[in-house]
């Protein structure tokens, strides 16, 4: 199970408990408030208006948390039903045997990219001149294992 799974369930759990916890709280409150408005309407004495039940502010103190368990709670749906994972993308089968040491130094570092890589960044980390770069690059789109996309200045790698 990934991160985004298990803190989802994490979330999903603590949110359950949370309004579990809450409704017992409301149920109590709203007992004892009745049972204050009912001294309030048996004692002559004092008005409705000066009821505390009537003149607190914990029902909404408990809407506003009700409120937050629930985002909680969505917040653990959607990361357990919407995982973010960077997903492992499906490249073209390559023969490595048929590749010779620099094209499978360049094949390995365009898969430990995700598929795509900046030539320049290739020249750097594979610390081959440009152009070395460009006649393996060249000899590997040929072969039909990945293209170049011109962006401005540079080229992005592509495997196919």
């Amino acid at each position: 199970m990934d991160t985004s799974k298990k803190l989802g369930s994490l979330l999903i759990g603590f949110s359950l408990l949370l309004l579990i916890i809450l409704v017992i709280v409301k149920v109590k409150v709203d007992s004892q408030e009745t049972f204050l408005c009912k001294l309030v309407e048996d004692d002559p004495a004092i008005s409705m208006e000066q009821c505390p039940a009537h003149q607190s502010g914990t029902s909404w103190y408990l809407t506003v948390a009700f409120g937050v368990a629930f985002v909680i709670l969505g917040s653990g749906i959607y990361l357990l039903a919407y995982p973010r994972g960077k997903e492992k993308r499906a490249f073209k089968a390559v023969d490595a045997g048929k590749l010779d040491d620099d094209e499978k130094k360049v094949y390995d570092m365009l898969k430990q990219h995700q598929g795509s890589c900046y030539q320049s960044d290739l020249i750097k980390e594979t610390g081959l001149s440009k152009v070395k770069i460009t006649r393996i690059l060249d000899k590997m789109a040929s072969k039909d294992i990945l293209e170049r996309n011109r962006r401005g200045m540079t080229n992005i790698i592509v495997l196919r």
